[in-house]
């Protein structure tokens, strides 16, 4: 299979990264730093699972050079998702899959409305990863592994042959048997880390072990079950949460979200696409969404700074 990977930070380097040293034939879509620095020195990866360094891979800034390609993993921010999805166009064949790998819940409807949504599949993965200078990811958390599926739930011949193309190059791949509830189940984890993280500052291990932050976690966890249940997603109710928790209790202590870390770096970061979304979809199912709704409050003042916005 012929894979695009759109974006070479601490999701995109890693797996892209680990796929050209299963093997696997990965362009990067990089631009300006990214690319030079993979060009000059190439993209090394340094992992609690091995290092490794990848001395030439195949990188550009112009997809009408690449040609179509069977699979595209998009792994910029979500907010950067409506340029992925413009720059994704010329290199879409007629069953080309696109799997966008962003921690919010709408990044495949985004896609669907640009690229239409015959090509978008649910993806998802899980890592504790960032970008030590261009090109250069330091993976220093969990087991990686990516999901994805058609978001009907069918099985494809498309999606069970990127699954295996993964496998043989040594990243964990999985398709589960409900995509969108694979994909909450990520989002109730990641929301609420990232929103509790950002606001204290400090990383998972502190908060976690304090009973006030980590209440307002285990409410902030409620809530978007909550949601996922008006939506039509059952999570599991109370041992949803607990499960969550555990995830939580199970990071490594020194473990932060990117939207924390961008947060605290003064960058732009996810929190529409995480909290915002968890606020947005509240009311449109008319479900109450507290605690997310203080947290969004707290950290905009910081996000719109670091957007140069009044």
């Amino acid at each position: 299979m012929r894979i695009a990977v759109i974006g070479a930070g601490g999701v995109g380097g890693y797996f892209g990264g680990k796929l050209a040293a299963g093997g696997a034939d990965v362009t990067f879509i990089v631009r300006r730093a990214t690319l030079d620095a993979m060009r000059s020195k190439g993209l090394r990866v340094d992992s609690i699972k091995g290092d490794f360094l990848i001395e030439h891979p195949n990188a550009t800034d112009d997809p009408t050079s690449v040609g179509n390609v069977d699979a595209i993993f998009v792994t910029v921010k979500a907010w950067q998702i409506a340029e992925a999805a413009n720059q994704i166009k010329p290199m879409l064949g007629d069953d080309t899959i696109v799997i966008p790998l962003e921690n919010g819940i709408d990044a495949p409807e985004q896609l669907a409305a640009i690229v239409g949504s015959q090509h978008v599949l649910g993806g998802l993965c899980g890592i504790v990863s960032f970008i030590a200078a261009p090109a250069h990811i330091r993976h220093v958390g969990a087991d990686p592994f990516i999901m994805f599926g058609e978001l009907d739930n069918r099985r494809s011949a498309r999606a069970d042959a990127l699954r295996d193309e993964c496998v043989r190059a040594g990243v964990q791949a999985d398709i589960p048997t409900d995509i969108p509830h694979a994909l909450w189940s990520k989002f109730v984890f990641i929301a609420p880390m990232s929103g509790i993280g950002a606001a204290t500052r400090v990383p998972i291990g502190v908060w976690r072990t304090m009973p006030e932050p980590r209440e307002l976690a285990t409410r902030a966890i409620r809530e978007i079950v909550d949601v996922a249940r008006a939506r039509g997603v059952d999570l599991g109710g109370d041992a949803a949460t607990d499960r969550t928790l555990a995830r939580f209790d199970g990071l490594p202590p020194e473990s932060t979200s990117s939207l924390q870390r961008d947060i605290i770096d003064g960058k732009p970061s996810e929190l529409d696409a995480q909290l915002g979304a968890v606020v947005r979809l509240g009311r449109e199912n008319n479900v109450a969404t507290p605690v997310c709704e203080t947290l969004l409050a707290l950290l905009l003042p910081q996000e719109r700074r670091a957007r140069q916005l009044p």
